[in-house]
């Protein structure tokens, strides 16, 4: 039978999460209550339609604390922070001991970001149904890279009235049909799947990434292409830190420019680490780094007004790195690449890093390659980073075939 765990805050939404319960069990599913109400009183399993409870006190401890020093604080704030952290492990536990097989949730704000944190934590995959207060605006904070499903509560969580009773069973029957269908994945004989790679793809690194992709499924893999829009480059560093890839290929490392410059296509700080840092091959180049992304060109900060710009299309507006920021993306990425625990091949098309960035091209600046290729070079001298300089365009025919066949040389070679 398959297992729904419901993570709630049962010191204010216990009403609730019994309903929710009840209704997920009605639909043949087991349930296992995970309370993260920091103000929850430890006592006995409370009565509900659970098959299994674990209390805030497991879950405070869990992350490294005690409920009790929680309460005492007085801080419900920083509470709910560290009973996210409990119910991340806990929720990760469970999924090892096979315990899981879908995670639901309702709740405002503070409930949300507690149960979306542990939402995050497990594997993508897995399902993973958030009904929120906050669904209707910016939901990124909750879903981050993972493959988390949102629905609007419309209704605050307040009791179960007539309005939300029909979206929390539509929530319970979708849980506990996502439920069962990954019970019945887990126990379905495996064929052998071809190994993953991950790729990172931009509009202006198409042609090379294509060529690649076919490539690579031609030798036998099964390649996954990831928009280096941000939430892209997110996901594919979530699917390398999980080991779910064989190798990357990471033409696209064009966010790393939006995290320096403070465009709004950022993947964050730590795009380029986690499959360095799990050991899995890498080929790596600097495609698309000579722009930063943001919205229409009304929206670009006025900081930027004298800087070169070419508008994509009316929500996007690109504007050229100089050499002084491109300096410092080949510092960035050097240094991410030299760190690695696996082998890595960093490509570097010295004809131009995007389809704009091409002889006669608006972002065709020799002096600001020159200085991304200088500070990489440098970046990477003696480690064990293996660098080749091609007399060629990223986007010309060729150069994402012979990526493709790196990638595969150094997958073969360490038997990933």
């Amino acid at each position: 039978m398959a297992t729904v765990v419901l993570i709630g805050t049962l010191d204010t939404k216990g009403e609730e999460y019994a309903w929710l319960a009840e209704r997920v069990r009605r639909h043949g599913a087991r349930t296992v209550m995970v309370d993260v109400g920091p103000l929850s009183v430890p006592a006995e399993a409370p009565e509900g339609p659970w098959d299994a409870w674990i209390d805030a006190a497991e879950v405070a401890r869990a992350a490294g604390t005690e409920q009790t020093t929680l309460r005492a604080a007085g801080d419900r704030g920083a509470a709910m922070t560290a009973m996210a952290s409990g119910a991340a492990e806990v929720a990760l536990r469970l999924y090892a001991e096979g315990r899981l097989d879908a995670v639901l949730a309702v709740g405002g704000s503070g409930g949300s970001s507690v149960a979306a944190r542990a939402m995050r934590a497990l594997p993508v995959g897995v399902p993973k149904l958030l009904v929120s207060t906050m669904a209707s605006g910016d939901v990124s904070p909750y879903v981050g890279e993972a493959d988390v499903t949102v629905m609007h509560a419309v209704v605050d969580v307040a009791g179960v009235n007539s309005v939300s009773a029909q979206i929390f069973g539509n929530a319970a029957a979708a849980a506990s049909a996502m439920a069962s269908e990954h019970e019945a994945r887990k126990s379905a004989p495996s064929a052998p799947g071809r190994p993953l790679v991950g790729l990172s793809m931009f509009g202006l690194t198409t042609p090379a990434v294509d060529e690649a992709r076919a490539e690579l499924t031609a030798l036998g893999y099964e390649p996954l292409v990831f928009h280096a829009t941000g939430a892209g480059g997110r996901a594919l560093e979530k699917l390398a830190g999980d080991g779910r890839l064989a190798g990357v290929l990471d033409l696209t490392t064009t966010e790393l420019a939006d995290d320096l410059v403070g465009g709004v296509l950022s993947a964050g700080p730590h795009r380029l680490e986690a499959a360095g840092a799990r050991g899995i091959p890498q080929v790596v180049s600097l495609g698309a780094l000579d722009m930063v992304n943001f919205g229409p060109r009304e929206s670009v900060p006025a900081r930027f007004a004298e800087r070169r710009f070419l508008v994509h299309n009316p929500t996007v507006t690109l504007m050229r790195t100089t050499p002084e920021e491109n300096a410092e993306l080949g510092r960035r990425v050097g240094a991410k690449l030299a760190a690695a625990r696996g082998p890595v091949t960093l490509l570097l098309p010295l004809r131009g890093v995007s389809g704009i960035d091409a002889e006669g091209g608006p972002f065709r600046d020799e002096a600001a390659d020159a200085a991304l290729f200088a500070a990489v070079r440098a970046a990477v001298a003696g480690s064990a980073v293996e660098v080749r300089e091609e007399d060629a365009h990223l986007n010309d025919p060729g150069f994402g075939a012979r990526a493709a066949r790196r990638l595969h040389a150094h997958i073969t070679a360490t038997g990933a």
